[in-house]
C-alpha cells in the first residue's frame, strides 16, 4: 500500500493530513490563516473516476466519498496525483484482457 502526499492510500480510502490547514470545520467552511474557505471533498464512482463535491452536501447518486476533504485546490491536487489513468475502469479491464490474450 502506498500513501500519496495528498493523504489517500492506494487501494484504500485515506484521510488528508496537512500542516497548514486547521481542518476546523464550521458548516461548509474551514479555518485557514487567510480566513474561511469553502470545503470540498473528493468523490469517486464505480468506474474509478474522480471529482470534487461540496463537503456539506450528500454525495451524488453513483458516487462515494474517497476519504479526502479540504480546499478546492487541495482536492484537485489530490485527484491529479491519484487519478493517473483517465480511462474508466471497465475500459481498462477490457484492454487488459485483450492484451493478455495476445
Amino acid at each position: 500500500m502506498l500513501v500519496l502526499s495528498c493523504g489517500l492510500e492506494t487501494g484504500s480510502l485515506g484521510v488528508l493530513q496537512t500542516a497548514d490547514y486547521a481542518l476546523a470545520f464550521r458548516g461548509k467552511q474551514m479555518s485557514h490563516a487567510g480566513g474561511n474557505v469553502d470545503v470540498y471533498r473528493v468523490v469517486v464512482n464505480h468506474e474509478e473516476q474522480y471529482s470534487i463535491w461540496p463537503a456539506d452536501r450528500e454525495s451524488p447518486i453513483g458516487w462515494r466519498d474517497a476519504g479526502m476533504s479540504g480546499t478546492k485546490d487541495a482536492c484537485l491536487a489530490c485527484i491529479n496525483e491519484v487519478w493517473a489513468d483517465m480511462r474508466p475502469l471497465s475500459l481498462r479491464k477490457i484492454m487488459d484482457e485483450t492484451i493478455s490474450e495476445l
